[in-house]
């Protein structure tokens, strides 16, 4: 199980720098703003990483956290693309919340799982 979670927070960390460093017209949209799909998107890769490695938590944070600003930084030499510190916020909350939940969701589990039935 911890493969494939790494598989897919590597994956959704790649469609990431995609859709924010690749052709606008390429990126997905949905009907929630521009700041609902950045936190949605960071969410899930926090949540994904934060899942993935239960035991380096504190780097996979550091690591979320410093794609997350990567990726803005990035932006600068993207055509098309501008890089904000607002962005950077968005993201890097939305992903700490994510990272927040995983935690939560182990904590949940492993303590169901020491209770006698």
């Amino acid at each position: 199980m911890t493969i494939f979670l790494r598989i897919v927070a590597w994956g959704l960390a790649a469609a990431i720098a995609f859709a924010t460093l690749g052709p606008a017209q390429r990126r997905p949209h949905i009907n929630i703003g521009q700041n609902g799909e950045h936190a949605l998107a960071f969410v899930l890769l926090g949540l994904a990483f934060g899942l993935a490695y239960t035991r380096g938590r504190s780097l996979a944070a550091a690591l979320v956290i410093a794609f997350t600003g990567l990726i803005e930084v990035l932006q600068f030499a993207a055509p098309g693309r501008h890089a904000r510190l607002s962005d950077f916020v968005v993201d890097a909350l939305a992903a700490s919340l994510g990272l927040v939940a995983a935690a939560a969701l182990d904590w949940m589990v492993r303590r169901a799982q020491r209770s006698p039935s």
